[in-house]
């Protein structure tokens, strides 16, 4: 009897065993999948895409971006989401402001009709409220931006808005105004751009903080506790500590473009070509993005467009698609004559992997190097032109036929 107890025993504990062996494998396969969910992404990706949203006080969108990350350059592109950009969003089955779409239908069929928007997966979200968003400024620092005019006015509700100008830092409430301050002549691009530089001299803030924040756990739960997204809280650093070594200098800048149209007692933004050409310029910055020459990645190029055509305001058009493709623009300008048959891209710098690119974007592949007193080239800029378009009759205003 006491030798069949005795074995009764050793069954109960050969299965404790095993079950606690199990949990033990269960919680380290467990813990490996949770820390390694950004690195995965990573691996499979090779970029890291992000999208914040900023919410006003009525807890509505404010602001939104989506930044892409490439780690192994610290390269990076923030893309500006405006609120009143147009569409038929499929999360409401009708024509309305994006905005709307996360007020009516959540965060996640935001972030949805995003990518379906930019053409590219977002893994990722971090969404902050306005007083949050003030108190991380705080947190930061301060944020650092640019106002280009001293402002002073004051609001419908009798609040006086007062900043100085310059390149300055401002404190969780100058931020708070520098958000809400609206002047007569402004227009809704102008906001829009305020809300970018917010965005970037936030990134930039995290940048310049990343080792006071991201290198100690305690501080780090202090930020942390300032917004929400999709990850656990160690997951949330890692990605932030990542997203700290971006080079918020030379940040690539893009926003949504397109057309203002009155739908339904709205004014909306219904973006160019169908939403086509923002899905170009994504897939262009990526491009330039996932390179790792360091030629193709180190700065913003220059290019000069000239209008070859007798076509009107075609060079001035052609200069906004390429702005907004991240590249720096010189005044558009005529060429030396009007009847080119064919466009053609005068390379300045001996960059054809760069040229290729620039070439990709309109869908042209007659590039030539510069030669000298090339008489193609009537250039009205001085010496600092990388690339220099000429529009022939085969370009139709996007895309050579």
């Amino acid at each position: 009897m006491k030798k069949k107890i005795r074995n009764e025993q050793k069954g109960l504990l050969f299965i404790v065993f095993i079950l606690l062996v199990a949990a033990i494998l269960f919680l380290v396969f467990s813990f490996a999948l949770r820390t390694n969910v950004i690195n995965d992404v990573i691996e499979r990706d090779t970029n890291l895409k992000t999208l914040f949203i900023v919410e006003d006080e009525d807890s509505e969108v404010l602001f939104s971006s989506v930044m892409i990350y490439y780690p192994e350059s610290y390269k990076a592109a923030l893309i500006n989401l405006p609120g009143y950009t147009g569409a038929i969003w499929q999360s409401l089955n009708r024509v309305d402001k994006l905005k709307t779409v996360y007020s009516e239908a959540g965060v996640e069929a935001y972030r949805s009709e995003v990518e379906k928007l930019l053409g590219i997966k977002i893994p990722f979200y971090i969404v902050l409220d306005f007083d949050d968003f003030i108190k991380l400024s705080d947190y930061l620092g301060g944020m650092r931006v640019f106002i280009s005019e001293p402002v002073d006015c004051v609001s419908a509700e009798g609040e006086r808005w007062l900043l100085p100008s310059g390149a300055i830092n401002l404190d969780g409430d100058k931020i708070a105004v520098y958000l809400r301050y609206r002047l007569p002549e402004e227009t809704e691009y102008d906001v829009q751009e305020r809300y970018q530089n917010c965005m970037a001299a936030f990134l930039s803030g995290i940048h310049d903080k990343k080792y006071e924040i991201f290198l100690n756990d305690d501080n780090f739960s202090i930020y942390s506790d300032c917004f929400s997204s999709n990850l656990s809280k160690n997951d949330e650093k890692t990605l932030m500590t990542y997203l700290a070594d971006v080079d918020a200098e030379s940040m690539v800048r893009q926003t949504v473009t397109g057309s203002l149209r009155r739908v339904d007692d709205q004014i909306l933004l219904f973006p160019d070509n169908n939403g086509e050409f923002i899905k170009e310029a994504v897939r262009q910055t990526l491009s330039i993005l996932n390179s790792t020459a360091d030629s193709m990645t180190s700065r913003v190029y220059v290019i000069e467009i000239q209008n070859g055509t007798t076509v009107q305001g075609l060079a001035r058009n052609t200069a906004i698609l390429f702005q907004n493709a991240s590249y720096d623009v010189l005044s558009p300008v005529n060429a030396n004559r009007n009847d080119y048959e064919e466009t053609v891209i005068i390379d300045h710098i001996g960059n054809e992997n760069v040229a290729k690119l620039v070439g990709e974007f309109i869908h042209c592949t007659n590039i030539r190097e510069l030669e000298p007193e090339d008489e193609l080239v009537n250039s009205s800029s001085e010496a600092n032109v990388d690339f220099t378009i000429i529009l022939g009759k085969d370009f139709d205003g996007r895309y050579v036929r």
